[in-house]
């Protein structure tokens, strides 16, 4: 496995139907290929590459960067169809890109080394998330001001593999897991609006929103942030990387085409959140129409928000931060849950993840001209919620 010699430094339950109109809409606007291999280099002769991505929830502006690289053209101007598939929770991203059912995934780092661990052979190509989006949210007067309050309290976690910042940021705190009572949450925050947790998981992006979307019964006025304690883990030694690309392993030593493909796929990709970062309310509501199905000031906040955990990116979108990688793989080595159960129990191997197919894309397009690639003046926008998010 080539490594580069420049190392730089979920959210909602959904039904069927709202999942198969999303399925609808994005297979509609970016269909692909039946087969999980790219099956031409998408010459002058105008035939494209077919490629599948593999999300890991349903069309949202967590995701915008994608959806705008179809929408924009920068796949097919890169030689490429590429297929965006969705995932409801039904699907693993990781576990698809190992058995061959897609090229390449979008999945949380933690998620990923728990796999690697147990026999998946894959690569972090690209860190799109630069910075940890999880939040622990409790009353104001609920006197949960940090981790090391959790002791005793109802602590809620939606698990499938979203729990483990928690743990690690107790672990840091030599926070025994059997004295929190952890409680599984929905992918919302009605749970905690009913006071049946003292403090609930959420990201900045989505949950968060959810709370101040909401009318306070006491005052008739949606809630304000100063009705909350909010606990930001990337403030926290548990602090772990989020959204990456990943691709299989073995496939990026061997096939040649695969490892030029994903190199293409990148510098797609990269203009795509680039023009989510400038054009955040376009792309907003590009995502509305692949099929997100949150009202308009949420998916608004949405955007702002995830453009937040990717810029500014001073090595280039993307780069993986060793520090960030290492502090994310210790996290996970330190993190025991209430069962007494480890993420990992050794270090991934140096395959786990590489700079070098991102900083081949980011040098061909800085080469091309004409894009920001670190985003240094990126200023995010002051966002309105509404009632519900519309």
């Amino acid at each position: 496995m080539r490594h580069s010699t420049r190392r730089g430094l979920t959210r909602r339950a959904a039904t069927a139907g709202a999942f198969a109109l999303s399925a609808a809409l994005i297979l509609t606007a970016c269909s692909g290929g039946g087969g999980a291999s790219p099956t031409s280099d998408g010459g002058e002769d105008g035939e494209l590459t077919q490629v599948k991505l593999q999300l890991q929830w349903l069309p949202q502006a967590q995701f915008a960067g994608y959806f705008a690289a179809a929408e924009q053209g920068y796949f097919k101007d890169e030689g490429l169809e590429v297929e965006i598939i969705p995932s409801g929770g039904d699907i693993v991203p990781q576990d698809a890109l190992a058995n061959g059912d897609v090229d390449f995934a979008v999945a949380w780092v933690p998620k990923v080394l728990g796999s690697i661990e147990a026999g998946a052979n894959l690569t972090d190509i690209a860190q799109i998330f630069q910075r940890s989006g999880t939040l622990q949210v409790s009353w104001a007067d609920s006197g949960i001001d940090s981790v090391a309050d959790f002791e005793g309290k109802k602590i809620g976690s939606w698990g499938f593999g979203n729990e483990w910042e928690i743990f690690a940021a107790m672990a840091a705190e030599d926070l025994d897991a059997s004295t929190v009572e952890i409680i599984t949450q929905d992918f919302n925050m009605n749970a905690f609006l009913q006071n049946d947790i003292d403090a609930a998981q959420a990201m900045t992006y989505n949950e968060y929103a959810q709370l101040l979307e909401t009318e306070n019964p006491e005052t008739g006025e949606l809630y304000q942030p100063d009705d909350f304690n909010v606990i930001s883990y990337q403030d926290t030694v548990g602090a772990m990387l989020q959204d990456a690309i990943w691709a299989d392993t073995e496939r990026l030593d061997s096939d040649q085409e695969y490892a030029d493909t994903a190199v293409k796929f990148l510098k797609a990709v990269i203009k795509g959140w680039v023009y989510a970062r400038d054009n955040a309310e376009e792309a907003a509501a590009i995502t509305i129409a692949s099929g997100s199905a949150w009202g308009p000031s949420h998916e608004l906040w949405m955007m702002n928000e995830t453009n937040k955990l990717i810029w500014p990116a001073p090595e280039g979108i993307g780069i993986i931060d060793e520090s960030a990688w290492k502090q994310t793989v210790e996290g996970a080595l330190a993190a025991v849950n209430e069962t007494g159960a480890h993420l990992i129990t050794k270090q991934p191997p140096a395959t786990a993840w590489s700079n070098e197919f991102i900083q081949k894309a980011l040098d061909e397009l800085e080469e091309e001209g004409g894009i920001d690639l670190t985003g240094e003046g990126f200023t995010p926008m002051e966002v309105k919620l509404e009632a519900g998010g519309n």
